[in-house]
């Protein structure tokens, strides 16, 4: 990982936690959060549709834009559980090295 990412990921995270519970008229994040987890839910939907077309597409910074954008949504579904961009980089720690038909497998089990 390149230095500073888990950083910038801890950062954007923090910043999600601080807008929860801020004004909904003044806080993309709070107004989302607001509307439900259905609403969250519907814009990560959104976000990967919009992410896979990117990628159709061949336009590499259009992709990177989508796939941020996606991340940020994700980003706040977690918080919204009370998890974040560490609980995620520690399941793929745990991975790391698993062959990915063995790990799928191992969780049907």
């Amino acid at each position: 990982m390149k230095p500073g990412l888990y950083e910038t990921l801890e950062r954007i995270a923090t910043t999600i936690e601080q807008r929860k519970g801020a004004d909904p008229k003044t806080s993309y994040v709070a107004k989302l959060l607001s509307e439900g987890e259905d609403s969250v839910l519907k814009k990560i939907g959104e976000e990967a549709t919009e992410t896979v077309l990117a990628a159709k597409s061949g336009d590499r910074l259009h992709l990177v834009r989508e796939t941020a954008d996606l991340w940020f949504h994700s980003m706040i579904l977690l918080a919204r559980h009370g998890l974040g961009p560490g609980d995620v980089l520690a399941e793929l720690h745990r991975r790391e090295g698993i062959p990915g038909l063995d790990e799928k497998a191992a969780r049907k089990k």
